[in-house]
């Protein structure tokens, strides 16, 4: 279509079909909004914080811990793009976005439910060996539902954002980096409470001969996570005043170019996924590598970090004496400092990419997050030529490394914010919906989650213990 007639087509549409002027989002509400990262967030640390170690305690041997956890890219892989893409046409009264975020914290809070059980499910059905099949099987179910449930909520979520905060990029920056700091609150919250040892002492009942103490501590932060998830849910839902979306306007696909090329509403999901791909800008390409490739070494050090402090710290292994289960702790403590510096970072976020840029502050954080990796090779070998016996590790070895914690959360947190402002900014001016961008930018995260765990997998099968360095 000539440009005189595409001008002349949108300028002669029905007054009706126009959209109206919005006045802008207040910052407050997008701080309400984005209150929900807390609570998902918070269920995610003690996952991250405790469940590795938690899955060698029922018996699951170290090697399948990488197969259990390959559950959460295979989920974003297909759960968040499709979810996404779903509520771009989602028509409900209740909006686009908020079913499906009561949704998944709904399946969210019915997970946990059955991974902190998991133990006392087993005990039901029979288990009483060290290896507990039943209990196994009842975790691995309770844990792929909670992978699934947590990527049906966080790409709705950051949707929901770019919809309040439509075509104003600063804003969309600070709703992203809100959605940060309340993931930094999350996990200061849910690594304070991996690194305590007394919940079975406040919540009694979780204590049984099915459940040890490091299972009724597992047990009980979970119902924390049920209540705080709750709640935020809702300050976050009651915050956002969507508008239902109209049934004869719906398609995903809103820019003139793209509407006029695309097969409508009829394409198939993954058809329409991949076929965005060919509408992508060179620099959005670059965003999407960039992604995959920090994500690489993302990826292992969130999967293994308190498993780290644990073995190669610590010195100790599963099951086996006091040392492992004190390095879990004290790596939930390095992590909640990490929490700290992530929160901080994410209150300074809007003025630190004003004054070097998006981009820039991208990459300084990028080389800030490869050199703590390196110090990490380093603590490690130092720590590998100290015999400690049976004994604590020195204290200036446990210094460093939770110094080095809590330093690579201020790369966590830009990492966490500015790639998807970036997408949000340059795929909304080809007119794809927000639910289908973020699960766009979710594919470059998990891609290369699957080949880490497909690596690891490797390295454990030849025998060797896998550690983040």
């Amino acid at each position: 279509m000539p440009e005189i007639e595409r001008l002349r087509t949108r300028h002669n549409r029905p007054a009706a079909i126009r959209e109206p002027a919005k006045a802008r989002v207040p910052l407050r509400l997008l701080l309400r909004v984005a209150s929900v990262a807390g609570g998902i967030q918070f269920g995610w640390a003690l996952q991250l914080s405790l469940l590795t170690p938690y899955v060698q305690e029922l018996g699951i041997p170290h090697a399948w811990a990488s197969i259990i956890w390959l559950c959460g890219p295979l989920s974003g892989l297909l759960v968040q793009p499709l979810v996404g893409h779903m509520s771009d046409k989602c028509t409900s009264r209740f909006g686009r976005r908020r079913p499906f975020i009561v949704a998944g914290a709904v399946s969210i809070m019915i997970a946990v439910l059955i991974i902190g059980f998991s133990a006392d499910i087993g005990w039901f059905l029979g288990d009483r060996g060290e290896i507990k099949v039943r209990a196994i099987a009842a975790f691995i179910v309770g844990f792929w539902l909670l992978d699934v449930a947590n990527n049906m909520t966080q790409g709705p979520c950051r949707a929901l954002l770019a919809d309040l905060t439509m075509k104003d990029h600063r804003r969309t920056r600070v709703a992203n980096a809100y959605f940060s700091l309340f993931m930094a609150i999350g996990n200061i919250l849910g690594f304070a409470t991996g690194s305590y040892s007394g919940w079975y002492k406040i919540f009694p009942f979780t204590l049984n001969s099915a459940c040890t103490i490091n299972c009724a501590n597992l047990k009980a932060a979970f119902i924390l996570d049920i209540i705080f998830i709750a709640t935020t849910t809702y300050i976050s839902i009651s915050a956002a005043n969507e508008q239902p979306l109209d049934p004869n306007h719906c398609s995903s696909h809103t820019g003139e170019e793209i509407s006029e090329t695309s097969h409508g509403q009829e394409e198939a999901f993954l058809w329409e996924l991949f076929g965005t791909f060919k509408y992508f800008p060179g620099i959005v390409w670059v965003i999407l590598l960039v992604t995959a490739l920090t994500w690489i070494g993302w990826f292992p050090f969130l999967l293994f970090d308190t498993d780290w402090f644990g073995r190669e710290i610590y010195g100790g292994e599963p099951n086996d004496g006091k040392n492992y289960s004190a390095g879990v702790r004290m790596g939930s403590l390095g992590l909640m400092l990490n929490s700290v510096l992530l929160g901080v970072t994410s209150l300074l976020m809007e003025k630190l990419c004003r004054k070097w840029g998006a981009g820039f502050t991208w990459g300084v954080s990028n080389v800030v997050m490869s050199l703590c990796f390196i110090a990490m090779l380093i603590i490690t070998a130092v720590r590998s030529n100290i015999d400690i016996g049976q004994g604590l590790p020195p204290d200036g070895i446990v210094i460093a490394a939770l110094i080095v914690f809590a330093l690579l959360g201020i790369p966590l947190a830009i990492t966490y914010s500015v790639p998807y402002a970036l997408v949000s900014s340059r795929i909304e001016a080809l007119g794809l919906g927000q639910g289908l961008s973020m699960g766009v930018l979710n594919l470059a995260i998990v891609f290369p989650q699957v080949i880490d765990v497909m690596l690891r997998d490797e390295i454990d099968g030849a025998g060797n213990s896998p550690t983040l360095a």
